[in-house]
């Protein structure tokens, strides 16, 4: 099947942004639970109230002690250092110098029941499992597979290795194989940025056919079932990874194309094309699951016009765009809060000076804010990062626990170059929210 065809290369129409924008101010309140409650306007959707909210300073902090809890100083978050890179962490595995860090915004950290967290970068050439609540050491299993937490199964990770697909227990180091195939070689979970269906039954493995041809499909660890192949190799330009969407309908293939554009194509599991997101990461950095009107939605930070470096909502079936923040420093969004949907945890990096003076900007950087995914304008500012940008290894890259309790994140603590941490900050949702007015 081909797939150059003129459509790929067609705007839709349907993503037009909502341009009567409203402003209103807001106020921060400094407490463990805080929100930052925005105006609405429910007949256009559009507000972006982040606008007006308070640019704060950044107050002097030292380096928090290694698993000795420590409260925000500004937004009063309760917030742990849970790795301290070049020191042993456990019996003969000590964390990397540089860096000793979860994996990726955009990955699950903790796992069903939040029991385990998992430091994948920088631990002895493998993982390292710490307590999903106390952040204590537990354990650590060698491992050079791709692998991601089980959405469902609290004791199992779903692997994919260069020959086959398995699910692996990390606390009793058990293996069972899924699927095995002999016309395939070199498959990926991804690579890197795959995850499995909220229901844990489906994934997307990237893969090399008997013909030596790149190629894409979805199986389903469930039924057994291996699903048509996506020509990966016909699409336009170089492939970055492949995944799928959070309701197992849809494979995504993000690709790079001429120019180097970053563009999303999607299919149906069928392999019918079904969407393709033209523009260069409108959006991207981002993260995938079902809104709140139960549609597969990609969030993440849009580097094209009209909407350039706002934090949007773009759904996949018909390439609709939901503002969900104004221009700033948005770096990396993740939405592995299956649990608690509705929330996009953004990364924000930049300074203080650097947004000064710019009211027109949202005002956050080097902090991590959730943002309400329904385009209402509500946010939660939750902590600074004290991040100094420098490098890949030293990107925030907040990744939030299943239900939304808990957000882990990397820091350099101000020194670029610096060794990196991870810290785990702790959440308190209320039942209800009031908007102000």
């Amino acid at each position: 099947m081909s797939l150059h065809r003129p459509d790929w290369r067609r705007p839709n129409s349907a993503g037009a942004w909502m341009r009567n924008v409203i402003r209103v101010p807001v106020l921060a309140l400094p407490t463990v639970a805080a929100l930052l409650l925005l105006g609405t306007d429910a007949t256009t959707r559009a507000v972006r109230a982040q606008a007006g909210a308070r640019l704060i300073p950044t107050p002097a902090m030292a380096l928090p002690p290694y698993l000795a809890p420590v409260v925000d100083p500004v937004f009063g978050t309760s917030f742990t250092r849970v790795t301290d890179p070049g020191r042993p962490l456990l019996p003969g595995v000590s964390c990397g110098v540089a860096h000793c860090t979860h994996r990726y915004s955009s990955a699950q950290a903790w796992n069903a029941d939040q029991s385990l967290l998992v430091i994948a970068h920088g631990c002895s050439h493998g993982f390292c499992f710490l307590h999903g609540q106390t952040h204590q050491p537990l354990f650590h299993r060698p491992m050079s597979s791709e692998c991601e937490w089980s959405p469902t199964d609290p004791e199992s990770m779903i692997c994919v290795s260069r020959h086959e697909i398995y699910t692996w227990q990390p606390r009793g180091d058990i293996k069972t194989t899924v699927y095995r195939p002999t016309e395939y070689t070199n498959l990926d979970f991804g690579p890197w940025k795959g995850n499995p269906s909220d229901d844990g039954t489906r994934l997307v493995v990237r893969a090399v056919n008997a013909r030596g041809a790149l190629v894409a499909f979805a199986y389903d660890i469930a039924t057994r079932t291996k699903y048509p192949d996506v020509p990966v190799a016909e699409l336009p330009g170089r492939n970055v990874h492949c995944s799928i969407a959070p309701s197992g309908r849809y494979i995504g293939c993000f690709q790079t194309t001429a120019g180097d554009v970053n563009e999303a194509f999607f299919f149906t599991l069928d392999g019918t094309p079904a969407q393709h997101f033209h523009e260069h990461h409108r959006p991207g950095h981002g993260d995938m699951m079902v809104d709140e009107d139960g549609n597969d939605v990609y969030v993440g930070i849009s580097k094209a016009d009209p909407d350039k470096w706002h934090v949007i909502k773009r759904r996949i079936k018909d390439g609709a765009v939901t503002d969900l923040s104004p221009s700033g420093y948005g770096q990396h969004a993740s939405l592995r809060n299956i649990r608690r949907s509705g929330w996009v945890f953004v990364g924000f990096i930049g300074t203080y000076s650097s947004l000064s003076g710019r009211p027109e900007r949202a005002p956050f950087y080097q902090e991590i804010v959730a943002l309400r995914t329904d385009g209402s304008g509500e946010a939660r500012r939750i902590v600074q990062t004290r991040n100094a940008n420098h490098d890949y290894w030293s990107e925030t890259r907040a990744s939030p626990s299943p239900d939304g309790s808990q957000v882990i994140w990397s820091s350099n603590w101000g020194r670029a170059g610096g060794p990196v941490s991870d810290y785990v900050a702790r959440l308190a949702w209320p039942d209800t929210a009031t908007r102000m007015k």
